[in-house]
């Protein structure tokens, strides 16, 4: 699989290209964070969002559906004794309805053939009031690392700008979502909800 394949280098991609819009993306999504928190964590990828997630919350259980990003968040998280790493697909999560309070999504909407399925799924594991939080890069098309990562296989489903995110949010019929811009080469805009399930 493509991801497990690169998890050993993306942090330094990530980090060296982009590193100031992704430290404003996880400091912001942090910040959303409460100490009763059950919150959980889909496309968790290397743990960027989960090391920045689990000081702040109760409970963090991060999934993704590539081994070798698990590997990494699993290194990153193993001293956070409230971080629970585990393999899941965010299209048919095994999680009960309303089991937690917040899930976060981060840089996976774009690379789903069914992102409605994905969202409908969160939707269903976040209680009633919860907070559902959506990370995506935007100007992907324009971006030299996105560039090197679809060359390689990571297969972008949708290239994202500000207008055509929140239009993406409006044909799911999702009304009330707030958008923060977080700025760097690859810009970062956080959709956040009340889930009203």
């Amino acid at each position: 699989m493509f991801w497990s394949r690169i998890s050993g280098i993306y942090d330094f991609v990530e980090n060296t290209y982009n590193g100031k819009a992704n430290a404003r993306t996880t400091g912001y999504v942090a910040s959303l964070m409460e100490a009763g928190d059950e919150v959980l964590e889909c496309a968790c990828g290397t743990g960027m969002f989960s090391v920045k997630i689990a000081p702040r919350v109760r409970r963090l259980v991060a999934t993704d559906f590539a081994d070798g990003m698990l590997d990494r968040t699993r290194k990153k998280c193993r001293d956070m004794h409230n971080v629970f790493v585990e393999k899941g697909d965010i299209t048919d999560l095994q999680f009960e309805d309303g089991q937690f309070d917040k899930a976060v999504a981060a840089n996976v909407i774009h690379l789903l053939d069914d992102p409605k399925k994905a969202i409908d799924e969160l939707r269903r594991v976040v209680r009633p009031g919860g907070m559902i939080i959506i990370p995506t890069y935007i100007h992907i098309g324009k971006s030299v690392a996105a560039g090197m990562f679809n060359k390689a296989g990571a297969n972008f489903k949708r290239h994202f700008d500000e207008e055509s995110y929140r239009e993406f949010f409006e044909e799911m019929g999702i009304k009330d979502v707030e958008f923060h811009v977080c700025e760097g080469r690859m810009a970062c805009d956080v959709a956040v909800f009340e889930n009203r399930m």
